[in-house]
């Protein structure tokens, strides 16, 4: 009966994937359309003509704003209010919000991409720390614990890894496949996430814990008599105490690949050290990551279940979290962490709108998955921010500016989903909310992904694999 249920749902989510191919191949056969027709069709279609309208508006919105008068410019107020409430959605869903920002900043704002990109770092990690700030404020005012610090803890690593390697693909991979494999993922993930939702709020409906996801328990629970109705909060080293050990680590793991990525530099070898971009040196320091992902991971693992045995030892109780561990692989979570990763620096995305549909499907409170993607999104977004401070960034006072206006946005979302939980006692808006983003960026992506890849296409630029050097 449950591969029966299964196969419908299946099918429906494979029926995603040939409609967004479809839908791209219509873009490129429109515009071909469009660039082969002669004057015996004088009347274009309003596809083409949208097209070549917002074509030209993109091109007069990226002129170079030091050519503008000097102040504040109209775009840019608009850009600050799109970004405000795309930080606050995002946020309240425990997305990083890169997806939007990108968008606003480019079209918008007027930005190039490679700049956009720039900014997108600092305003995802000042949205990112007011989500963290305010979830340790709650806790410490004796409300609940959503940030789960053993996820964290397990995510990082391999996580980080998955980054370096996404990166590289990104650099090989012809943009044509990275806009089309983006597409189908988050046209992928919103249809799961969106189950997962609908099942929560059925859940709900009965009157059921539907903040408790039926796949629980977790793959590390609290100990037993700690606290472990904090929402997932595990790896708090004993009910009620801030967990400085876990978060010391996660720091030393910071640091770690931080100082991997100053010595390599950027292409141009651009960092504290000269190495040579692809030499000997520079693939030595790159492959060194692996190593150093599992050597954390594994002391990791092996930490956890230590300190889970001993728990269960001195309460005499049947040891929960063991047995859990042995019906969950070990590796569950660092594979999961190696893929979001991957996928993250493919796409060139901060990664919070991976992790949190990720985190939803192992089966984790979606309160705590909105929370602990916000925590580990800290420590991506805040990696790449100060990797373009070294690298000799420009416009950091006006990208300060628009990780402040994030930063207070954060804080705005944060209360009102907590305050319409409350009201509805129904976690599933949260899932909701992060299907909605994750489809309104499918869309985005689709569409201006495409425009761009035809762009390239007409004007002759070459568009198949290259060399990561």
């Amino acid at each position: 009966m449950k591969e029966a249920k299964q196969r419908p749902e299946m099918t429906r989510t494979t029926q995603l994937a040939p409609l967004l191919v479809a839908a791209i191949a219509v873009s490129f056969v429109s515009a071909a359309a469009a660039s082969n027709t002669t004057t015996t069709s004088s009347h274009p279609s309003s596809l083409q003509v949208l097209l070549a309208e917002v074509s030209r508006w993109r091109e007069r919105h990226l002129a170079d704003p030091s050519s503008s008068p000097p102040g504040v410019r109209a775009n840019t107020v608009a850009a600050w209010v799109l970004s405000f409430l795309a930080a606050s959605v995002s946020s309240a869903g425990g997305v990083g919000g890169g997806s939007l920002f990108l968008p606003i900043l480019n079209l918008v704002a007027g930005l190039s991409l490679k700049r956009a990109t720039a900014f997108s770092s600092f305003m995802v990690t000042g949205g990112a720390a007011s989500n963290v700030l305010y979830n340790l404020a709650c806790a410490g005012a004796g409300g609940r614990r959503l940030i789960d610090y053993d996820i964290a803890l397990l995510f990082q690593p391999c996580l980080l890894l998955g980054v370096s390697i996404g990166v590289v693909c990104n650099v090989m991979f012809p943009e044509w496949l990275v806009t089309a494999l983006f597409s189908l993922f988050l046209a992928f993930c919103t249809a799961k996430t969106c189950r997962a939702g609908l099942k929560i709020w059925r859940s709900e409906t009965r009157g059921g814990a539907g903040a408790q996801s039926s796949k629980e328990p977790l793959l590390l629970l609290p100990p037993a008599g700690s606290d472990a109705e904090d929402g997932g909060g595990g790896g708090n080293g004993g009910a009620g105490g801030f967990p400085w050990k876990d978060v010391a680590l996660l720091v030393l793991v910071w640091l770690c690949f931080f100082a991997l990525h100053v010595l390599i530099g950027d292409k141009h070898g651009k960092g504290v050290m000269r190495i040579k971009p692809c030499g000997v040196a520079y693939w030595l320091i790159t492959f060194f990551q692996l190593p150093a992902a599992v050597a954390f991971t594994g002391y990791i693992i092996y930490a956890k279940r230590k300190k889970h045995v001993v728990h269960s030892q001195e309460d005499g109780k049947e040891d929960l979290v063991g047995a859990t561990m042995e019906t969950l692989p070990s590796l569950t979570f660092p594979l999961a962490a190696f893929v979001t990763g991957a996928l993250s620096g493919l796409f060139g995305i901060g990664g919070g709108l991976l992790l949190n549909p990720v985190l939803l499907q192992i089966g984790i409170n979606p309160q705590t998955a909105a929370a602990t993607s916000s925590f580990m999104v800290l420590f991506c977004a805040s990696m790449s921010m100060v990797q373009f401070i070294l690298l000799g960034m420009k416009g950091i006072a006006e990208a300060s500016v628009y990780a402040g206006i994030c930063f207070v946005a954060s804080v705005v979302g944060l209360v009102v989903i907590e305050r319409a939980i409350r009201k509805s006692g129904r976690v599933s808006l949260i899932v909701f909310l992060v299907t909605a983003i994750m489809a309104l960026s499918t869309v985005i992506v689709t569409c201006f992904g495409a425009q761009d890849v035809w762009r390239q296409y007409t004007s002759g630029v070459y568009m198949g694999f290259k060399l990561p050097c």
